[in-house]
C-alpha cells in the first residue's frame, strides 16, 4: 500500500467509527479530559493542514482562519488556543462545516502525496497518520465515557462490547537476570521516546502471561480492598476516599450482581473476561493484594516477545522519563510527547480500541495515575 493509500484509509477509519454517532453527540464534552468528537474529527484534520500543508503546499488557502485556535490542542508553537474544558462548546462550526473542513484538506493533501518525493514530508505524513490512529482510540474512549455516563446508558452499536476479551494461557515467563537493550532498534516508523536505546541491567523476574480478569478482581473487592489502606499509594489512598471509589470504572451493581457499560450497552461482567478501566492506583493496590507487582517497562519490553499482549493498556511501575540522549525535535513538532515526561506512568502493549498494526514492542503509552477511561488492565509480576 502507497502512502497516498495509506492516507485514504486511516482518514476513513475515523470517519466509519463515527457512523455510529447521532448528530447530538458530535459536540458533547462531559469532562475535561474526554473531546468531543467533532474536535478530534478537526483537530486531526488541523494537523495535516498546519504541519504539512501550509509549509509545503504551494499557494495553499488555509480553510478557515478560526480553526488554528479552535483545533490547536496544546503546540505553543503555532500560536494561541481555546481551553481544554472548552471544547464541549463549540454549537459552531457544524459537523457539517467539519466534514466540509477534512474533504477540503484530504483532496489538498492526495494531490501533495501525488508528486512529493521529499522525505521530510513523507515522515511528516507518517507522524500525522500514526496521530490520527492515537486520536482514533481517544475517539473509542471518549466515546464510551460520554456514553457511558449519559442516566440511560445507551447503546452505540450491538457489536462493540470491547471488553469481553478471555486469557488464553494461565502461564508465566521466567527471566534470567543480565543487560538488555532497550529501544527502538528497527527502520520503521517510532515516535521520540522510544528512541536513546540503552542497555539496563534486571534481576531475575517472572511475568504473567495473562492479564487480571474480573473475577480476580471481584475477589479483592470483597476482600474489602478498597477500605484497606495499607495497599494503597497514599495518593491512591486519597483518590479513592475524595470520589468514594469502590470498583472499576462503568461498574454498576444491580440486584447484588455485578453489570458494566459496554458501547454495546449495559451487561452482566463476565467473571472470566480480562479486566478493563482501571487506573495505576488500582493496578498498583491489587498487585499489592496479590503479594506480586506490577513490571517495570524494561521488563515489559524485553519479555513483550513471549506475552500474549494487545487486548489492554497495561500499567508498569515505571515513571514517564526519557531515555538517555532523548533529544527533542525543534519547533512544535517537539512537543508531541518530551514535555508531558512529569507526573505520568508508562503503559505498555495495546488495546482492543488501538488501530491496527500501530503499536510496537517499544512503544511507550502514558497517562495520569488517576485516569482510568482508557481500556486499561493489569498484568502481574513478581
Amino acid at each position: 500500500m502507497n502512502l497516498n493509500e495509506k492516507y485514504k484509509q486511516v482518514r476513513l477509519e475515523t470517519v466509519s467509527f463515527c457512523n455510529h454517532l447521532e448528530i447530538e453527540d458530535y459536540a458533547i464534552q462531559v469532562v475535561q479530559f474526554a473531546s468531543p468528537p467533532k474536535w478530534h474529527l478537526a483537530h486531526t484534520t488541523w494537523f495535516f493542514e498546519t504541519f504539512i500543508l501550509k509549509k509545503y503546499s504551494e499557494n495553499y488557502t488555509e480553510f478557515n482562519s478560526n480553526f488554528n485556535f479552535l483545533f490547536n490542542s496544546y503546540y505553543n508553537n503555532v500560536g494561541e488556543r481555546i481551553l481544554q474544558n472548552n471544547r464541549g462548546n463549540m454549537s459552531r462550526p457544524s459537523i457539517n462545516k467539519i466534514f466540509e473542513y477534512r474533504k477540503y484538506v484530504d483532496a489538498k493533501m492526495e494531490a501533495l502525496l501525488t508528486h512529493t518525493s521529499s522525505k521530510e514530508i513523507i515522515d511528516l505524513v507518517v507522524l500525522g497518520l500514526n496521530h490520527e490512529q492515537q486520536h482514533q482510540e481517544l475517539l473509542i474512549t471518549d466515546v464510551k465515557y460520554m456514553l457511558g455516563h449519559n442516566p440511560i446508558l445507551p447503546q452505540l452499536n450491538a457489536n462493540f462490547n470491547l471488553v469481553k476479551d478471555k486469557n488464553t494461557t494461565n502461564q508465566s515467563v521466567k527471566i534470567n537476570a543480565g543487560v538488555y537493550s532497550i529501544g527502538y532498534q528497527e527502520n520503521g516508523f517510532c515516535y521520540d521516546n522510544e528512541l536513546g536505546v540503552h542497555k539496563v541491567y534486571v534481576n531475575d523476574f517472572e511475568i504473567n502471561n495473562h492479564l487480571v480478569t474480573n473475577g480476580d478482581f471481584i475477589a479483592f473487592i470483597e476482600d474489602g480492598g478498597y477500605t484497606n489502606f495499607n495497599l494503597w499509594l497514599d495518593q491512591g489512598w486519597a483518590w479513592v476516599n475524595t470520589n468514594n471509589i469502590n470498583s472499576p470504572m462503568y461498574w454498576h451493581k444491580i440486584n447484588h450482581e455485578w453489570h458494566s457499560y459496554t458501547l454495546a450497552g449495559l451487561q452482566k461482567v463476565d467473571v472470566n473476561a480480562i479486566l478493563c478501566h482501571i487506573n495505576y492506583y488500582e493496578a498498583n493496590a491489587f498487585a499489592e493484594w496479590k503479594g506480586m507487582r506490577l513490571p517495570t517497562e524494561f521488563e515489559w519490553e524485553i519479555a513483550a516477545k513471549q506475552l500474549d499482549w494487545g487486548k489492554r493498556w497495561e500499567w508498569t511501575n515505571s515513571a514517564y522519563l526519557p531515555y538517555p540522549e532523548f533529544i527533542k525535535e525543534n519547533g512544535a513538532v517537539g512537543e508531541y510527547n518530551g514535555k508531558f515526561m512529569s507526573n505520568k506512568m508508562v503503559l505498555r502493549g495495546a488495546s482492543v480500541a488501538t488501530s491496527n498494526n500501530h503499536s510496537r514492542l517499544t512503544y511507550r503509552n502514558f497517562f495520569d495515575p488517576n485516569k482510568r477511561w482508557q481500556f486499561t488492565g493489569i498484568r502481574l509480576a513478581k
